[in-house]
């Protein structure tokens, strides 16, 4: 059995009695999703952690943050203060994009201490230890090792995985054909194109994608279908092979389905602000309305050091359209290896995208908070706003800033303060009627 069989079944069990509990959602409501595929549960069976959660439709939109070691940069500790940066920030879950250092150690390091899903992209592994390690050349890179990497991650406890399988020969070929400015820019979809060109053979996770189901499925991984031909920059949006891709990704989750492995689907990367909403259309036709992990999208391409804020845009319009999980930017992005400040600022970022998406979805109780903060800054009370604030540390710190004698208005208005004017108009305007009205001469 599975999670996805057990919601086919009909079997309440304990796993999501809590997530439904913990998404403020009815348990057949939640099943129906799992079993439909618009609902994904990811949770492996060998990771324990408390707040089991769901992504997809009728849930609040998910948000993702990256972490990881990098060829140059390999600091387990530091890695380990990024994990709790991003989850104290609000994370909902965490991927380990570790391409540098004992792979295995700083994996495992983080999934000691991750309290939240944790994703993986197994190619990486697979790359970096066939380079680094062997002195080889990555198209030296084993199926064996491959599918062996991707069961060793299984059995850690690794929760989710992108897993590049809808890249093809065909869909190499039509690249070749149709020029991008960008080419690709998905480091696992590169990976992937570099080793079928050397060996002249079909993509392996496409071709063994039964066998890739069943290591997934026994120990309970949600795949994450990568979009590893995704668009790099405005330019390339939206065209033939980021299409075709897609096509692949939708024939795969039904095949997913029926083995009883839940589906994520990724999305895009680079995309101007007017074909969001239709990518996101598009994707829940050609998938069945599997949960949409959308990558920023980025909404300029010349943002650089506010990539936090370019992601944010898209990712709010695409969540506001129907994607269900936004992966964090941060304001490194195409700059360096994030540091614990970039990692903060992302998923801050991507949690207001969220919560703004999800206002417009009217998911119940979505407003309420905005609602009560209204009436906090009405009532001019400051610590009723910090503690309502996604970022009450940095609300806080502007606040105490911004004035010396802490008065009850802020710095930028003081006396002139536009709610204090007003209330004062209002209580002159009810002293005047409750005394008999207004006595205006005639002109």
């Amino acid at each position: 059995m599975s999670i996805r069989n057990d919601a086919l079944a009909g079997k309440k069990t304990r796993l999501l009695r809590a997530c439904a509990k913990n998404e403020s959602i009815t348990v057949e409501a939640l099943m129906a999703g799992v079993a439909g595929g618009t609902i994904a549960v990811p949770r492996n069976i060998h990771h324990d952690f408390p707040g089991v959660m769901a992504i997809g439709k009728g849930t609040r939109t998910k948000v993702n943050a990256n972490i990881g070691s990098s060829k140059d940069i390999s600091n387990l500790d530091e890695e380990l203060e990024k994990l709790k940066t991003a989850v104290d920030a609000g994370t909902d879950t965490i991927m380990d994009l570790s391409m540098g250092g004992d792979l295995d150690a700083v994996r495992r390091g983080i999934l000691a201490q991750c309290p939240v899903p944790l994703g993986t992209v197994p190619i990486y592994q697979a790359v970096a230890e066939t380079v680094d390690r062997q002195g080889r050349d990555l198209v030296d890179v084993t199926v064996d090792h491959i599918f062996k990497t991707i069961e060793k991650q299984a059995m850690d406890g690794v929760d989710f995985m992108t897993i590049h399988c809808g890249i093809t020969r065909d869909l190499q070929e039509r690249l070749l054909r149709q020029k991008r400015i960008m080419g690709v820019v998905s480091r696992g979809g590169s990976f992937l194109l570099e080793w079928m060109s050397y060996h002249k053979k079909e993509n392996p996770l496409y071709e063994h994608f039964d066998d890739l189901l069943a290591i997934l499925k026994e120990h309970e991984v949600t795949l994450s279908l990568g979009d590893g031909i995704r668009p790099g920059c405005l330019a390339d949006a939206t065209d033939r092979s980021q299409v075709g891709e897609l096509i692949h990704l939708g024939e795969l989750t039904e095949r997913a389905w029926a083995a009883g492995v839940q589906v994520i689907i990724e999305g895009p990367g680079h995309m101007p602000m007017d074909q969001i909403a239709a990518n996101v259309l598009l994707q829940k036709k050609m998938c069945k309305g599997a949960p949409f992990y959308v990558l920023g999208p980025l909404v300029t391409d010349i943002a650089p050091g506010y990539d936090h804020i370019t992601g944010a845009i898209g990712g709010a319009i695409a969540a506001a359209a129907g994607a269900d999980y936004l992966c964090y930017v941060t304001p490194a992005e195409h700059l360096k290896l994030p540091n614990i400040d970039d990692v903060h600022e992302g998923v801050i970022a991507s949690r207001i995208a969220a919560h703004a998406a999800d206002i417009v979805k009217e998911l119940p109780g979505a407003i309420d908070r905005d609602n009560k903060m209204a009436v906090k800054r009405n009532r001019l009370d400051w610590k009723g706003q910090i503690d309502l604030s996604i970022d009450p540390a940095k609300a806080a710190r502007f606040r105490e800033e911004g004035l010396s004698d802490k008065g009850p208005t802020c710095s930028m208005c003081g006396s002139y303060c536009a709610i204090q004017v007003f209330n004062r108009s209002q209580h002159n305007l009810e002293k005047e009627l409750d005394n008999g009205g207004c006595n205006r001469s005639s002109r």
